[in-house]
């Protein structure tokens, strides 16, 4: 396994973090603890000592379940991580009452990590108003929590307002070959790397998206290295950035789990031919986009209450990814009137888009597919 050390922290971790939000479940939802457990127990042997759960994983059950499953090893042995439910929080009593419970679930004296959870303007700027960003940094001080920082899901302004408002411990950020241009990205990155700020990376196969690409872009990768798993390019790349010290993975079965120890407890490192490999599947991915839509919002609101851009966000993902239960999900948590087959044509639309995108038709594309 490969190590880095956090030296503005005095740590040592693995590379590798097991991420406890995708454990195997049963059929009736609830973790799978005997795999769950076997799978942390094979991840911890070959030598990952950073695990990561947060209250909301596994409906409120991954705390839990990780504090009696970590019992068998030593508590100065790996790295605790945990959050704070900011999009719950409403009172500084109320950030209180969980943050205590979170010892009872973990069962532990200190947590090691220790985040605000998916932080956007609102909730950055709940945590600061309510208190709740000062009670950490008094538990820090009396030693409950041993290193603070915040995960993050924004755009770039946001973050670059969180991240020099203070001295922070580390962040946690999305980021993957696909997604240097979304929310934090690569100049998140760039300026998390210029302040000393140790980058910790969540969603490096963007959800399982880079692990199961069609099989033209697939090729692209085999060709190159017949050896390696698809995901694991993913898992390299980030890997090949100085500053993203911990890669998270959320591990839901025991190939994933091996494939991960594999990338980590070898050489990892990207060659330039294969940076253009990952260049040269990033456009190909992105060619596949169904419509050029910017989320500019120029086009909202529409009178008849479409949510034009998240229609074409959606479609987008699919066409990309070719994830069809999101498709469907995506399509089923919108209200009916925000959906594509809600469009009336008036063409308002079109009238305010500054990229002059046929809106009307790609509306009715989409609504001839959903239907």
């Amino acid at each position: 396994m490969e190590y880095t050390t956090l030296e503005k922290l005095g740590e040592r971790v693995s590379r590798l973090g097991f991420g406890c939000m995708r454990f195997p479940t049963t059929p009736e939802g609830a973790i799978d603890e005997p795999r769950a457990q076997a799978m942390l127990k094979t991840a911890y042997d070959a030598g990952v000592n950073y695990f990561d759960t947060a209250y909301f994983y596994h409906n409120k059950t991954s705390e839990a379940f990780l504090g009696k499953a970590l019992k068998m090893f030593p508590r100065e042995s790996f790295k605790l991580a945990t959050k704070m439910p900011m999009s719950l929080i409403d009172s500084l009593d109320k950030a209180k009452e969980i943050y205590e419970g979170q010892f009872r679930a973990l069962d532990t004296p200190y947590f090691d990590f220790y985040l605000l959870h998916a932080l956007d303007a609102e909730r950055w700027e709940a945590s600061v108003r309510l208190g709740v960003l000062d009670f950490l940094i008094e538990q820090q001080k009396q030693g409950r929590i041993r290193h603070l920082g915040f995960s993050f899901h924004d755009d770039y302004d946001v973050f670059e307002r969180i991240l020099t408002y203070r001295d922070w411990d580390f962040c946690q950020i999305q980021f993957n070959y696909m997604d240097v241009d979304v929310q934090a990205g690569m100049r998140g990155y760039e300026l998390a790397k210029s302040r000393g700020v140790p980058v910790i990376v969540m969603e490096p196969v963007k959800g399982g998206s880079l692990a199961t690409l069609s099989e033209d872009i697939t090729a692209m990768f085999r060709a190159a290295h017949p050896d390696w798993s698809v995901a694991s390019w993913a898992m390299r790349w980030v890997a090949s950035l100085d500053n993203c010290r911990i890669i998270l993975s959320g591990m839901s079965d025991e190939a994933q789990v091996a494939d991960n120890l594999a990338t980590f407890s070898g050489d990892h490192s990207l060659s330039d031919a294969d940076q253009q490999v990952i260049s040269r599947v990033r456009e190909a991915i992105r060619a596949r986009v169904f419509v050029g839509c910017t989320n500019c919002k120029y086009c909202m609101p529409c009178p008849f209450g479409v949510d034009i851009p998240r229609n074409f966000r959606m479609m987008n993902q699919f066409a990309m990814y070719n994830h069809a239960n999101n498709l469907q999900n995506t399509w089923k948590n919108m209200q009916e009137s925000e959906r594509a087959s809600a469009c009336r044509k008036c063409g308002q639309c079109e009238k305010a888009c500054p990229q002059h995108l046929p809106i009307r038709e790609k509306l009715a594309q989409i609504a001839a597919q959903m239907s």
